[in-house]
């Protein structure tokens, strides 16, 4: 199998500051996020660089879902990393595009595997 893992890299642009910088706000919403995708947790973990920025990683059975926030820029950068092919990785992109009230996002999606990385798509989306 030349295809382990689907990465999906992505960009927040121009998100509600006041979202990004609340700790328990970011969590709640990545964790839904994973909800919604299908994935299994298996444990998470959210940080607080005072004065406001979120830095936060669940990791799932499939792999790893994280986050960190810059609020003073309203940018956020987002990682969704699953092996096999059941996560729903797209519904986890949306929820969490609507939740942060972002205005424009940047996706890269790779293949992972033992063949190397494949470039599937680098799409700016709005």
């Amino acid at each position: 199998m030349d295809r382990l893992g689907k990465h999906l890299i992505i960009e927040l642009f121009d998100c509600d500051c006041r979202i990004i910088s609340d700790l328990k706000v970011v969590d709640k919403h990545l964790i839904e996020a994973v909800r919604l995708s299908g994935a299994t947790i298996i444990r998470s973990f959210f940080h607080l660089f005072p004065p406001d920025g979120v830095s936060g990683i669940v990791v799932v059975a499939e792999s790893h879902f994280s986050i960190h926030t810059w609020p003073e820029y309203g940018y956020s950068a987002l990682d969704i990393f699953t092996c096999g092919d059941r996560i729903k990785s797209k519904e986890a992109l949306n929820y969490l595009k609507k939740h942060l009230k972002a205005r424009h996002v940047s996706t890269m999606e790779l293949r992972r595997g033992p063949s190397g990385p494949a470039l599937i798509q680098n799409v700016d989306s709005d």
